[in-house]
């Protein structure tokens, strides 16, 4: 079987993977802070998620992963300062932070099912579930010297970490304070970040907890280092995330994990990219907040969107558009109605290596998809309804890009399937057009339609499906 390579991100390279336990594959995927719903920017990186899994399934491994549920300490800035995003939208929706975290936490899985995104061999964390892991490892980071106390929390000192700048490629000498982080005068250094913040004076929270510091709340790096180590140990296999993760959020991660536990945290590290809106990253603020179920509320089918995804590279930037993604429910639509065409068609065993050959060159999803139209194009002499079907079947255990539901809904019917009125009209509306009594045949059309039954016309003849 073919090796798998990913591009690493440290090592701005293309690298072979190489497990640390032979057949097996530990890996941490970032998942969503639960203050609001998901964006369709935001679900991009579970599909990309999702195909991470899938490879790994498809070459036999044994698949332990996290997705983690950030349900406290994301505050509003993504560093130091400002409101913790939780409490914020407990305060926007008149509810309990713990209320509003599970209302979005339960939102969030339904886009993973309508998105075909398997959640086998996954564990979903939670923050506030996991205080004391945070709390011993912040406390392994103060018997090591890498924190002090300021007035509003424990921080790390990044100028005692050396190899700080390695991971996002920082150039600390060329950043001034406030540049990439909020200005914090008591800070030693601007790259210095909060371990667990103390709960204001003045201010009731309603997510706290005693610490050895004093009440208040863990940062939130700290959470995915600590979780990352409870379910998968000091050192794992693969992190993913997006890239605006990159110089912040995982590379404190990294210092924090790899000073606490005096290993590496994780080997290869994978990020996609953003979906712009406009020209602009999509974001839970003004007109470029688009969710999943709104793009179903316009008629679109939620696998065309991760279809539409899989056009694009995971590391390329896409600029989302409705004409787009109208274009590209066209192809999601011809490749579901092929295989419901394909319905009494036995498959053949044939699995087409090019798909997994393609998708382990990390994760060439354009490549797979081309690969495949040019495979169900081919000429019957050249290649079989078994093994164009048998190719969908594979194509989709790697992409999940076809639905069954859809399918049978809109699979073709034969003429003898149908009620002898129904058959009475469709003949009738034939007669009408072979005539070109153009109206008689559009009034029949509509008429089987008001019947459950919509009729098109194609250069293969009349396709009849029932709505």
């Amino acid at each position: 079987m073919t090796d798998i390579t990913v591009f690493n991100t440290p090592s701005r390279a293309k690298k072979v993977f190489a497990p640390l336990k032979e057949g097996e594959v530990r890996i941490y995927h970032c998942g969503p802070t639960v203050y609001h719903f998901q964006h369709i920017g935001n679900m991009r990186r579970f599909i990309f998620a999702d195909l991470v899994h899938r490879l790994f399934l498809a070459h036999h491994y044994n698949v332990q992963q996290i997705i983690n549920i950030t349900d406290v300490g994301h505050l509003v800035s993504d560093q130091n300062d400002g409101e913790d995003k939780m409490e914020k939208g407990a305060k926007r929706e008149g509810k309990t932070a713990q209320e509003i975290a599970a209302m979005y936490t339960a939102d969030f899985m339904e886009d993973l099912k309508l998105l075909k995104i398997s959640t086998e061999d996954t564990r979903f964390p939670k923050a506030t579930e996991h205080i004391p892991e945070q709390i011993a490892m912040i406390q392994s980071l103060e018997e090591k010297g890498f924190t002090y106390q300021i007035t509003d929390g424990i921080y790390f000192d990044t100028s005692k970490d050396e190899h700080y700048p390695d991971f996002a490629h920082l150039d600390l000498e060329g950043m001034k304070e406030g540049a990439r982080v909020e200005k914090n005068d008591e800070k030693r250094n601007p790259t210095d970040f909060a371990l667990w913040k103390f709960s204001p004076a003045n201010e009731q929270r309603q997510q706290e907890w005693q610490s050895p510091w004093g009440a208040g709340f863990p940062g939130w790096h700290i959470e995915c280092s600590a979780m990352a180590k409870a379910y998968l140990g000091t050192t794992i296999d693969i992190h993913t995330g997006g890239i605006d993760h990159v110089p912040v959020h995982h590379t404190n991660e990294v210092a924090q994990s790899e000073n606490a536990n005096e290993a590496p945290f994780a080997r290869y590290w994978m990020h996609n990219e953003h979906v712009d809106f406009g020209g602009s990253k999509m974001a839970k603020s003004g007109d470029s907040f688009v969710r999943l179920k709104d793009l179903v509320a316009r008629g679109y089918h939620p696998l065309a969107y991760r279809y539409y995804t899989l056009l694009a590279h995971y590391r390329t930037k896409i600029n989302f558009s409705f004409e787009a993604l109208d274009a590209a429910t066209v192809a999601w639509k011809r490749l579901n109605d092929t295989f419901a065409k394909l319905k009494d068609v036995t498959a053949s065993d044939r699995k087409p290596e090019q798909f997994l050959t393609a998708l382990s060159d990390d994760l060439d999803t354009p490549r797979v998809i081309a690969g495949l139209w040019e495979m169900l194009k081919a000429h019957p002499g050249d290649m079989s309804d078994a093994d164009k079907k048998a190719a969908l079947m594979y194509a989709d255990s790697l992409l999940g890009i076809l639905d069954p539901a859809y399918q049978s809904e809109h699979a073709s019917l034969n003429l003898d399937e149908l009620p002898d009125d129904i058959k009475a009209l469709i003949v009738e509306r034939q007669t009408a057009r072979t005539s070109k009594n153009w109206v008689e045949a559009d009034r029949l059309r509509d008429l089987l339609a008001e019947k459950g039954y919509v009729i098109k016309d194609s250069s293969e003849g009349v396709v009849i499906t029932k709505r």
